[in-house]
């Protein structure tokens, strides 16, 4: 009959400590692991590099917004300069479209008094009149005399007011005091203007 073997010295001959044969704690680490600078199988960047390298990237990140500020204000100066440019050229087409009227105030001006009646200078300042108004409409000039026309804040002053005769006369113009002008849409001048209006309303 064979003898039952014993634990312990089949453990012992195994080279074992532990009967159950597990591995301690020491023996599961892999040679990677043991390593201090390695982390999970991940090396770990020594402090020296790691500090090298963020400064690197600091400085890089730096330099970077240096040239987009500089490229910004390059860019607004540019824009600011064109703008200019753009205002002065219109302006001078504006000058350029008048000339002509210029021309013709001169004439009128150098003329002789002496032979000059009322009536042709009336005429004179009438043609004169009609073709600078045309040139300021086509510029995009709008006169604004709203007489018999109702009531608008946005676009009248009103600096008196008059019964009306007529109950269809309420919150009317009756009479511009001085024309309002609007330029492309927008107002350069309100026109003042007598409202008609029961005594104490506006």
């Amino acid at each position: 009959m064979e003898k039952p073997t014993d634990p312990k010295v089949t453990a012992g001959e195994n080279g074992l400590d532990d009967p159950s044969g597990a591995l301690t704690d020491a023996e599961q680490v892999g040679p990677e692991d043991s390593d201090p600078a390695v982390i999970g199988g991940v090396p770990l960047e020594p402090p020296f590099e790691a500090i090298h390298r963020l400064e690197a990237e600091n400085d890089a990140l730096k330099d970077r917004f240096a040239r987009l500020a500089a490229e910004y204000d390059n860019f607004r100066k540019r824009t600011l300069k064109e703008r200019e440019e753009l205002t002065s050229r219109a302006q001078g087409a504006l000058v350029g479209r008048l000339l002509d009227e210029l021309d013709d105030i001169d004439r009128l001006l150098s003329g002789d008094p002496a032979v000059m009646t009322v009536e042709s200078l009336y005429q004179g300042m009438e043609l004169l009149a009609r073709k600078l108004w045309k040139e300021l409409e086509l510029v995009g000039l709008e006169r604004i005399d709203a007489v018999g026309l109702p009531f608008d804040p946005e676009l009248h002053e009103a600096v008196a007011t008059t019964p009306p005769t007529a109950p269809e006369q309420d919150h009317t113009v009756a009479r511009t005091f001085q024309v309002g002008y609007r330029f492309q849409g927008t107002l350069l001048r309100p026109a003042r203007v007598q409202v008609y209006a029961d005594p104490g309303q506006a």
